[in-house]
């Protein structure tokens, strides 16, 4: 097989193939089987059919052109291996010039990952947020507790900020009810927001009985459609909190005292602070990386398809495009960089850190390890899992080896830092300091995107491919045997 790369910009190259007939044999041989197993000829048994009936029947023109469909995508795989490129969406193949004798020929269009010149990646100098916990952030910690076992009281007055409302809703639009705009008996807290735009204005200073109409601009399935609400109060009802004494103390947690109870909700804050701090490093450390290597050509037609495909179900508006396509940029330019520093540093993601993040991910979407992983394998996709935990740990490794410091100049040891934010000990790290911020320690989980999934769809493609050859050889065997 002979192949040359055209490149046509910095991510769309045209590739040349050339296979000598020879080079096809086994794949004209597995066409004939296949369409022998298909084909009904009297005085031969299906699947028995001599290739000599078959081009008879058939045509020799038809067993060829079955044999460049089988061949063309491996082909195309392996020089795209050859020459080191990663696609990253399907190729545009053009009529492949192919006949008795003759050398088969095609070429590919494909978008594939740019050529990245890795920066000077370790020793980035970074400087995060010193970490300060103070009696505020102690404060809206224990108040958050507080309201956890607070209790809600009906009162006969006008509804004000924080107190909690159970009211009707109902959206229309030109006097016609918007679909799914209608709501009975809701609980809501004033002043959380969330739920509809212009909602707690409209109930500041409504009492139970109440009913006031406004206008809203809707979200999700309506988005930017501009209706009619009318809220209705039903009651108002006032939190009424627990004193702040070891009493409560006892009923919140497992401590007796007050000042127990405090000096852990501290040190909470603490662990909190200090991930917060980690995660800070990690996001300067990327940017610093990405700002190192330059302009990352990114491919235009990938991002323009993602991008309508997207908005395809005619939610958003242009601020909404504007926010998705700066996202996937940066995930694209991430992605790029990060693969580059996998690559050059040759890091491979184990079985375990492989079922870690599966489980994870599991956990976050409520549903069974087992059938997560069954679905990624189905569905081709664990190539692109694979990826993504390898660009955590490539992540995780140019943290490592950054100077990450604090405001007041102090070194951030996150070595030390486990994934509940605590600091292990300096006699558990061992003689040598192993970075608790590896694989394990979430450290840059980045969005999927086309790149991952085509190659993930191509390998999956292969294996399918593989099976099949393996299927067909032992076909052969056991024919040898009766034979």
């Amino acid at each position: 097989m002979k192949s040359v790369v055209e490149t046509l910009n910095p991510t769309r190259v045209r590739l040349a193939v050339e296979v000598p007939f020879a080079e096809l044999e086994s794949n004209i041989q597995s066409a004939y089987k296949r369409i022998a197993a298909q084909v009904t000829v009297p005085g031969f048994r299906k699947g028995k059919v001599p290739p000599m009936v078959i081009d008879q029947r058939i045509g020799r023109p038809a067993v060829l052109e079955e044999a460049v469909n089988e061949a063309i995508p491996q082909i195309y795989q392996d020089a795209m291996r050859e020459n080191e490129l990663t696609p990253l969406a399907q190729p545009d193949i053009d009529q492949p010039q192919f006949g008795e004798g003759e050398d088969l020929k095609f070429t590919a269009e494909v978008t594939v990952k740019p050529k990245i010149t890795l920066p000077e990646w370790e020793g980035l100098e970074v400087q995060v947020d010193d970490i300060t916990v103070g009696d505020d952030d102690l404060t809206e910690r224990i108040d958050v507790l507080r309201a956890r076992f607070g209790t809600l009281v009906t009162v006969e007055r006008a509804a004000a900020d924080g107190d909690f409302v159970q009211i009707d809703l109902n959206a229309t639009n030109g006097g016609e009810p918007v679909d799914g705009g209608q709501a009975s008996g809701v609980s809501y807290q004033i002043g959380r927001g969330g739920m509809v735009d212009g909602l707690d204005e409209a109930l500041a200073g409504m009492s139970a009985g109440e009913s006031k109409s406004f206008k809203t601009t809707l979200v999700g399935t309506h988005e930017g459609e501009e209706v009619d609400v009318e809220v209705t109060v039903n009651a108002v009802k006032e939190q009424q909190l627990p004193e702040l004494d070891d009493e409560f103390a006892q009923l919140a947690s497992e401590f007796d005292t007050l000042d127990e109870l405090r000096a852990d909700i501290r040190e909470q804050s603490l662990n909190g602070k200090r991930i917060e701090q980690a995660m800070a490093a990690r996001d300067k450390v990327l940017a610093q990386l990405i700002e190192k290597a330059g302009d990352i050509p990114l491919p235009e037609e990938l991002i323009s398809a993602q991008i309508e495909d997207h908005l395809s179900d005619g939610h958003g508006d242009e601020d909404h495009r504007a926010d998705f396509e700066k996202q996937l940029r940066e995930n694209l330019t991430s992605q790029f960089v990060l693969d580059e520093l996998v690559k050059t540093e040759s890091i491979e993601v184990s079985q375990d850190e492989l079922s870690s993040y599966i489980i994870q991910q599991a956990m976050r979407s409520r549903i069974d390890p087992n059938q997560l992983a069954q679905q990624l394998v189905d569905q081709g996709n664990l190539p692109a899992v694979v990826a993504d935990v390898a660009r955590g740990k490539a992540l995780a490794l140019a943290v490592e080896k950054a100077k990450v410091s604090d405001a007041s100049g102090n070194a951030v040891e996150l070595n030390r830092l486990r994934e509940d934010g605590t600091l292990a000990d300096l006699d558990e790290l061992g003689a040598v300091a192993a970075p608790a911020v590896d694989g394990t320690f979430e450290f840059a989980e980045l969005d999927d995107t086309a790149a991952d999934t085509e190659t993930a769809a191509d390998a999956a493609d292969e294996a399918a491919a593989d099976d099949d050859t393996a299927a067909e050889d032992t076909a052969d065997a056991e024919d040898e045997k009766k034979a």
